[in-house]
């Protein structure tokens, strides 16, 4: 005769089935908000050291031209954008012509070497993506005709950056004179990004243009923020949540 089982008995099993249950689930929840919480941790630690490049560039910059840059020196400013803007018309380049002066070609002479070196050093120069040298007008003329004014004109500062005699282009090794082309461009705006008596951009300023700072060339520091960007979405799409 087979005896009944005690109900008793049969409610214990259940709710000790149920405490493992909820044991493991607590369990698995906490490994996920670990998960989570390092998959963040990874994406701010992109973004702090992207973050922290830029500023230690800024402030490495500051220090190396900041008593070149008065008035009656290079006549040059140091923008947050990492952009290095020569603003002396009457030394850059003759009115409506793309040759550079010899006046500018000096303070290239003195500029140009002390900047690649920062730039080169192993501290930064696999965060550079692109040094864009960038010619700008002020909004007179055709805009057209100052394009190809602008773009002859920065063209012009890239060759004597790099093919004058002196140029320590030529003191570089092969690997490195290939990373030197790679990141210079030369870029001509004509007067696409005017800028008003504070250096703001009048497109966004709103503010009336002042003709004189709008004439200027720059060398620009283009970091790899897109790389930064493709590294967060490339973990994104690893793991599968933001």
């Amino acid at each position: 005769m087979i005896k009944n089982k005690n109900p008793e008995n049969y409610w214990i099993s259940l709710s000790d089935i149920m405490t493992g249950l909820m044991v493991i689930f607590m369990f698995i929840s906490i490994s996920y908000i670990i998960q989570i919480k390092n998959r963040q941790k990874e994406r701010d630690q992109i973004l702090e050291d992207f973050k922290n490049t830029k500023v230690s560039l800024y402030l490495e910059l500051k220090k190396e031209f900041e008593n070149d840059f008065s008035k009656d020196k290079w006549y040059a400013i140091l923008d947050e954008d990492l952009s290095i803007k020569f603003l002396n018309e009457r030394v850059l380049f003759d009115y409506d012509k793309s040759v550079v002066k010899p006046e500018f070609k000096k303070i290239l002479n003195d500029f140009f070497p002390r900047y690649l070196k920062i730039l080169l050093s192993d501290k930064y120069r696999d965060k550079i993506a692109e040094v864009r040298i960038e010619g700008h007008t002020d909004s007179r003329g055709d805009y057209m005709y100052n394009v190809y004014l602008s773009q002859a004109r920065t063209a012009n500062v890239l060759k004597y950056v790099l093919f004058n005699k002196k140029s320590i282009y030529y003191k570089l090794d092969k690997p490195t004179q290939d990373l030197v082309r790679f990141w210079l461009t030369a870029n001509g705006f004509s007067y696409g990004r005017t800028v008003d008596k504070n250096h703001d951009f009048t497109i966004i300023s709103g503010q009336p243009e002042d003709r004189q700072k709008s004439r200027r060339v720059e060398f620009r520091i283009i970091t790899k923020s897109e790389e930064v960007i493709k590294q967060i979405l490339r973990k994104i799409e690893e793991n599968g949540t933001l």
